[in-house]
């Protein structure tokens, strides 16, 4: 099958993200399974084009009112040599610091002309190609205009006649939404601001137009494809979700094991496996001497790798005077290390509790190898997020024999096993309500099972590790995928 990967991200050339981790694990994933995978993105600042090859001559692109000429590049995929990425070199649009955004611009007003031509461009570079793909498959609001396009534009074309579209929603919180004035910049008809479905309060909205289109919608966990179905996981598009309930499916992201396995992971000073876990134990004494905590083998330590945002639950965590992490290091025996960056208020705090506490330690930013240590290092990982369409550091953590402590949303109910104190099944400690008390009480029983269930917490942390994340179970959900929109999209009966 010929899939064509359309996204404004994916690793290692740029990343916000998990997107872009979804990306190219998937298609070079799919790749591996014989499919014919290429990845469409622009081409930004800080992509080196030295080590691109270009393609010879201009790339017409129609948006906006008329016509944009960029130049194409081209390389493979690290780690994946048949897959071909393929960049659209614009300057005036991508040649930008930021994907989206910067911090003092956090959404560029151009961001409509901007994917825009990325939409456009990607079935364009088909054309200059003579490439055809079976399946166009769009990521997230960015890329929301490329299913409108291939139900309403090409198809009707003789090359893309036989093309079905995919759109998936990463996060339903960033939908592109942006004043209907914008929609000339978007090169297609006036009559598809009602009939592709971006019309929205008298604005334009990528996220919802791409759901409209697409010939199937999919989402990054079966719990989040239910949740986006309600008024409160929906962020006001619950009800079209509803209603193209039938096309819509959730497929949890899988793990690149090539990157993240304990077996022979090279940022971890010491590799093990759940038959032999002694290498764990060096992992967690390095850990506290990064971080500058007692070495001592016998105090749980809980790891927090993330952005300090609302969605993480950072204020039920953190929020001065009512968040819970005060009370949790000063009333356990535990130790705490955070590594991370984002709301202001809330990395003020982070350094004020350091100063209090002497068991709670803290680097702000991100740091690729500390985050390796830490899930290695700890014995839980708290993630307590409001909404996780999907989350990788729950799965990356139980690899490592790491139990999560997580709220029971999206990819971290589906990826988490609760802990049953009688019978010592599990793979971690899962709590419903997003309130400080309740990721208290949750801490409390997960540092009570590792005082007085030593048995049961050992054979949790081996079962844990046994775990299969794999791409391939996912590939063959998404092979579904494509097969039903080629069926729904095209009557194409494979």
């Amino acid at each position: 099958m010929k899939i064509l990967m359309v996204s404004a991200e994916a690793v290692p050339f740029a990343k916000t993200g998990g997107l872009a981790d979804a990306v190219s694990a998937l298609a070079g994933n799919l790749s591996k399974r014989n499919h014919e995978v290429k990845i469409v993105m622009p081409r930004y600042y800080k992509i080196d084009r030295r080590k691109l090859t270009k393609l010879e001559g201009p790339l017409g692109v129609p948006v906006g009112n008329g016509q944009e000429w960029t130049a194409v590049y081209t390389t493979s995929l690290p780690g994946f040599p048949n897959v071909q990425v393929y960049f659209l070199d614009h300057e005036l649009c991508f040649g930008r610091d930021g994907v989206y955004g910067t911090k003092f611009e956090p959404d560029f007003f151009d961001n409509p002309y901007r994917f825009s031509l990325l939409c456009h461009g990607a079935l364009q570079v088909c054309n200059k190609l003579g490439w055809f793909p079976d399946i166009v498959h769009a990521h997230d609001w960015s890329a929301g205009l490329a299913p409108v396009l291939v139900k309403h534009v090409c198809r009707s074309q003789p090359n893309f006649s036989k093309t079905a579209s995919v759109f998936t929603i990463h996060n339903m919180g960033y939908q592109g939404v942006y004043g209907k004035e914008k929609f000339t910049d978007l090169g297609i008809d006036w009559n598809l601001y009602y009939g592709a479905g971006f019309e929205r309060h008298g604005d334009i909205n990528f996220l919802q137009a791409g759901i409209s289109s697409a010939d199937m919608v999919t989402t990054v966990s079966p719990t989040y494809a239910k949740e986006i179905q309600t008024v409160e996981g929906g962020f006001g598009l619950d009800g079209l979700l509803r209603v193209r309930n039938d096309v819509v499916r959730g497929i949890v992201n899988g793990v690149d094991s090539d990157v993240w396995s304990p077996e022979t992971d090279k940022l971890i000073p010491a590799n093990y496996s759940s038959k032999s876990m002694e290498g764990k134990k060096l992992c967690k004494k390095t850990l506290q001497q990064k971080f500058g905590l007692p070495v001592d083998e016998n105090i749980p330590v809980i790891g927090m790798i993330g952005r300090l945002v609302s969605q993480k639950g950072i204020g039920e965590v953190f929020g001065p005077g009512y968040g819970c992490m005060y009370r949790i290091c000063s009333s356990m025996k535990v130790q705490v290390v955070l590594l991370g960056s984002g709301e202001k208020w809330c990395e003020d705090e982070i350094n004020s509790l350091q100063s209090r506490l002497p068991n709670f330690r803290a680097k702000i930013g991100y740091s690729e190898e500390l985050s390796h240590l830490i899930e290695a290092g700890s014995d839980f990982f708290l993630m307590p997020s409001q909404y996780e369409p999907c989350g990788l550091n729950q799965m990356y953590s139980e690899l490592y024999g790491t139990l999560p402590i997580v709220r029971k949303t999206g990819g971290l109910a589906d990826t988490v096993q609760n802990y049953n104190e009688q019978t010592g099944s599990g793979t971690g400690f899962v709590f419903e309500n997003l309130t400080p008390s309740a990721i208290f009480d949750t801490v409390g029983w997960a540092v009570y099972a590792y005082y007085n269930k030593k048995e049961h917490v050992k054979k949790m942390m081996q079962r844990a590790m046994e775990q299969d994340f794999s791409w391939t179970k996912s590939c063959k959900l998404y092979e579904d995928v494509y097969m039903e929109a080629l069926k729904r999209g095209c009557n194409i009966g494979i």
